[in-house]
């Protein structure tokens, strides 16, 4: 995702928890049977219980956002698998979307849903600290974090289903499938993968990368043609940007290191 398309993601999620701020705050002293927001107070467990009772009811839609800031509003144990478990309560009618950021990522959730003839749709995208349930586009469970701490609402104003959606629906379209993800299969596949895409980034040539590899040039080109086909892009800087989104570089030195003389070699 671009640089201009992550702002706006920031501006739509801004606007969604102030929406959801200054509507609980009007209905916070008001009774009223079709109150459109509501909270949802007691911690994880009525959190649980609320996205169980609208995925059973869910009949087209299902729509999940998990992207939780690290170390913040932590589950309790085998909280994860409650999570799960919640989405195979669905209804077989309903299409389940699942949005999540890189950190996030349940990989053998990913593999397991690949493994189903009707498989849970799982992107990954630089998704800021936000967690919510849509579905049939008449219902949303939000879970954000605001200066007042964790918020949990239940919302059905149709101004901020109306955001949601259009946020979802953008980013969704920009996120790379979770497959490609985990594709580098084992710690030490994907340790050097990680290892060429950053020489591929520093603009290492082919000679000098498998050098420092102790791979031969012809394997070393290989590698760096399996690694494209593999986050489906079309050129080195491409895969680059693909890996970026994904999170699987490190942070770029703020030197060049040695060998960068020329330009790179080609798979």
């Amino acid at each position: 995702m671009s640089i201009k398309a992550e702002d706006e993601l920031e501006r739509a999620l801004l606007e969604v928890r102030a929406l959801i701020e200054s509507t609980v705050a009007i209905h916070r002293d008001h009774s009223t049977r079709a109150q459109q927001i509501s909270t949802v107070d007691g911690g994880y467990g009525p959190v649980l219980h609320t996205a169980a009772t609208m995925i059973r009811n869910a009949v087209r839609s299902i729509d999940i956002v998990h992207a939780r800031m690290p170390g913040a509003g932590e589950l309790p144990d085998r909280g994860a698998d409650a999570e799960r478990k919640l989405i195979y309560a669905a209804a077989e009618t309903s299409a389940v979307r699942l949005l999540t950021n890189p950190a996030m990522v349940d990989e053998d959730f990913v593999r397991e849903q690949l493994a189903l003839e009707r498989p849970v749709a799982i992107r990954v995208a630089r998704v800021p600290p936000l967690q919510a349930l849509l579905v049939d586009g008449t219902t949303a469970l939000v879970v954000a974090e605001s200066a007042s701490g964790v918020r949990a609402s239940v919302i059905h104003k149709p101004e901020v289903l109306h955001t949601l959606g259009s946020l979802f629906e953008s980013v969704w379209r920009n996120a790379v499938p979770a497959g490609e993800r985990i594709v580098f299969g084992d710690r030490d596949r994907a340790a050097l993968a990680q290892q060429i895409l950053g020489a591929l980034r520093a603009g290492v040539t082919d000679e000098v990368a498998a050098r420092e590899l102790t791979v031969s040039v012809r394997t070393y080109r290989r590698h760096v043609a399996e690694i494209m086909a593999l986050l489906g892009a079309h050129s080195r800087f491409q895969a680059g940007v693909r890996a970026a989104e994904l999170g699987l570089l490190r942070p770029a030195r703020t030197t060049p290191p040695a060998g960068t003389e020329g330009p790179p070699g080609k798979p």
